[in-house]
């Protein structure tokens, strides 16, 4: 049926009301169900051009050339007022990946006094920043970070890329479909796994997170979409060692660890924070088995808030504070066979953070089984 003046009146508010009036309530119910079955179609249908939508967009970002730059841009102008979202964050990394950073700056520095492209620009800095391009050598794109209506969660993050950021990984796409690593593995090297069987004595330590820190800390993964996450802060009575945090995090409080007994498996690894940096960024920017992930620029991001979280940096603090707290934090990398993790293949992974004064330990666990 084709939406007419007619269709409107017959669904009309004052038609129901006479007909309810008039003892046919049947009839307004017949017409109620009628209405649901139109909007599951329209749905449907919704939801299948927003699909050939997203196709055709890919098809403009990854095809070489000025033109189909010039094309995609576009789209983003016209879409004022349109309330369709052309997914800016996934676009700006599929032309980081697939143009050069001076095909893109002329384009996308070109006047935008309505502020369309506001968001395209933000992302596509922060992805060309990770992929290690100097924007500092393109003046016109000095702009693009600038916060034109209040503040930006993006505007936080550092202009440069840090020294904790060099081993970024990313997918590989292509207009018929994509790539991307494996999963997260516990390496070979560094590894502290405590001797078995373990204690048996639990932990008298009690989790302090609150739910903020909790949030925070668990940021990676949910930008991800990961299947489940949880986190843990425990507040030590004196200062621990790091030989001794292998042996003391089966005996913790935590799902993670609970039901592991004194033999099952919990292998653990010492890492250096830039390899915890890029563990909680290919988390946030890829995600998990049925999601895209939040892209490099917003999964920059929350790499950075869990980051900070797990090496209790301040609320407040600055790229560069997070980064001095991360760099005189020791961090750890454990799986176990514990029942919260499902241990299919490279789908979990534990972290765990002593603080630099010692006095502090800090875990998140993540898992994309749900």
């Amino acid at each position: 049926m084709d939406d007419t003046d007619d269709d409107s009146r017959r669904f009309s508010w004052q038609t129901a009301q006479q007909r309810a009036a008039q003892g046919d309530s049947r009839q307004v119910a017949d017409l109620a169900v009628e209405l649901t079955d139109r909007i599951d179609a329209a749905t449907r249908r919704t939801r299948d051009h927003q699909h050939q939508l997203a196709m055709l967009i890919r098809v403009l970002a990854i095809t070489p050339g000025h033109d189909s730059l010039t094309q995609l841009l576009r789209l983003f102008v016209r879409q004022q007022g349109h309330g369709v979202d052309l997914a800016p964050r996934f676009v700006a990394s599929l032309l980081a990946e697939h143009r050069e950073a001076a095909d893109l700056v002329g384009p996308l520095s070109e006047r935008d006094p309505a502020g369309r492209l506001d968001e395209l620009r933000m992302c596509l800095f922060h992805e060309l920043v990770l992929r290690g391009v100097d924007m500092d050598a393109f003046p016109k794109t000095s702009d693009w970070t600038r916060v034109r209506y209040g503040g930006h969660p993006l505007a936080w993050l550092p202009r440069h890329r840090s020294a904790l950021e060099t081993q970024v990984a990313f997918p590989s796409r292509s207009v018929n479909g994509s790539a991307r690593s494996v999963g997260v593995t516990l390496p070979t090297e560094g590894r502290v796994d405590p001797p078995t069987p373990r204690t048996g004595e639990q932990s008298a330590l009690v989790d302090s997170a609150t739910l903020d820190l909790h949030r925070m800390i668990i940021a990676a993964p949910e930008a991800g979409r990961w299947g489940d996450s949880e986190a843990w802060v425990f507040l030590l009575d004196e200062e621990v060692e790091p030989d001794r945090v292998p042996a003391l995090l089966p005996t913790l409080p935590m799902g993670c660890v609970e039901g592991l007994g004194t033999t099952g498996r919990f292998e653990i690894a010492r890492r250096p924070a830039d390899a915890i940096w890029n563990l909680l960024f290919v988390t946030a920017s890829m995600g998990g088995m049925y999601h895209g992930g939040a892209h490099g620029a917003y999964g920059r991001l929350w790499a950075w808030k869990s980051l900070a979280a797990l090496s209790d940096a301040p609320a407040d603090a600055s790229p560069e504070e997070v980064k001095r707290h991360a760099r005189q934090t020791t961090w750890f990398h454990f799986e176990s066979d514990a029942e919260w993790f499902h241990n299919d293949a490279f789908t979990d992974y534990g972290i765990a953070a002593l603080s630099p004064d010692r006095r502090r330990i800090a875990v998140l666990a993540a898992t994309d089984t749900d």
